[in-house]
């Protein structure tokens, strides 16, 4: 089955994110669980967590449609100890959160060097993070992010996900989820079936089909390989719809939260219709 949705305001309380995800039309959904621009906040009081989880389940919500956000301000790489510091404690947070929420997910950006160490110093400090959040916790998986390669951030080549994979002690608790705009943008073409045949099986090779835990669908403003992230509606951009039709059809694109983050929500109920008139 394919759980497609978007990236929902959860404002107000999280327990609104599952509402919003239904009002257009949504199998699946993402949500922040706390103010992506803050490093803390209160923790969730029991009324919260409770109606979070009735509202999902009366709406027909389980775990594995569900792919929750971390906050931008985290770089689990950072090169300071004062960065570093507060981006654990603040991911450390944000697990715990999923975890009260019986979420099996977060999806966070790997991390970025700040040109001031080197990419296997900055990759060896992510899985260092993970490693040591990862057994301070339960149940939940860390999802990595690709990325677009804007800037000094790690994960826009799949050889960085993987070789972050490779230091984790817990493979059972570490994922990817591919962005597709982001994977354009760092060089991946997937504008036509023999393209997408090509960027997928070699994500197999280097990282596996295995690890994919969630995908974000979104079409890229910028041409191939800009490096440049910026999210463009479905079948407005430089990618078009092939790439979309070939994962609706595809069954490695089962069972996993396949989320919107296009820039415009009117158009959200409309795109995840066409999505879902995709499936064979």
């Amino acid at each position: 089955m394919k759980f497609i949705g978007a990236h929902v305001s959860a404002s107000g309380g999280v327990f609104n994110a599952p509402v919003n995800a239904k009002q257009i039309g949504a199998s699946a959904f993402a949500l922040f669980t706390k103010n992506q621009k803050q490093w803390m906040a209160n923790p969730l009081s029991d009324e919260e967590i409770e109606s979070f989880k009735q509202i999902c389940s009366k709406n027909g919500y389980t775990s594995a449609q569900i792919l929750p956000h971390d906050s931008y301000l985290i770089n689990l790489g950072n090169p300071t100890d004062e960065g570093i510091g507060k981006s654990r404690a603040s991911f450390l947070e944000e697990m715990k959160r999923c975890q009260a929420l019986g979420l099996d997910k977060l999806n966070f950006h790997p991390g970025s060097h700040l040109k001031e160490i080197s990419e296997e110093e900055c990759i060896a400090r992510i899985a260092e993070s993970l490693n040591m959040i990862l057994d301070k916790t339960q149940g939940v998986t860390a999802v990595i992010e690709n990325t677009a390669g804007q800037g000094t951030n790690l994960g826009y080549k799949f050889e960085h996900l993987a070789a972050i994979i490779e230091k984790v002690e817990d493979k059972s608790r570490v994922g990817v989820c591919l962005d597709t705009c982001h994977s354009f943008a760092a060089g991946y073409d997937l504008r036509s079936k023999e393209s997408c045949d090509k960027v997928f099986d070699l994500f197999d090779k280097i990282v596996g089909m295995r690890y994919l835990r969630g995908m974000h669908l979104n079409d890229a403003k910028k041409p191939l390989g800009s490096r440049v992230d910026r999210h463009e509606s479905l079948g407005a951009g430089e990618i078009g719809w092939e790439c979309f039709k070939y994962i609706m059809q595809d069954a490695r694109f089962e069972n996993i939260p396949l989320i919107l983050e296009t820039p415009s929500p009117e158009l959200w109920p409309q795109e995840i219709a066409t999505l879902k008139s995709f499936i064979q």
